[in-house]
């Protein structure tokens, strides 16, 4: 038994099939898969973005902390 694999696109939508085959099916199918890679990247590049930003700022946060906790406590003792 040979069984030929077809590419079939089915969306049903307000009680109408529509039946994609052939090339409109694999055309369609390649748009999704771009648009969902698009979609994953600008998510990725967003997130990494949002991680570099806080990265950052606490570097420059905590040391800032240290150095004035450290300054307060000697300008306390010279009191």
């Amino acid at each position: 038994m040979t069984a030929t694999t077809r590419r079939v696109i089915v969306i049903t939508r307000n009680g109408r099939t529509i039946v994609i085959t052939g090339w409109r099916a694999w055309l369609t199918g390649v748009g999704a898969a771009l648009l969902a890679w698009f979609a994953l990247a600008v998510i990725v590049f967003a997130l990494v973005g949002v991680a570099i930003s806080v990265g950052v700022v606490l570097l420059l946060l905590i040391p800032a902390i240290v150095i004035v906790s450290v300054v307060g406590s000697l300008m306390r003792m010279e009191m």
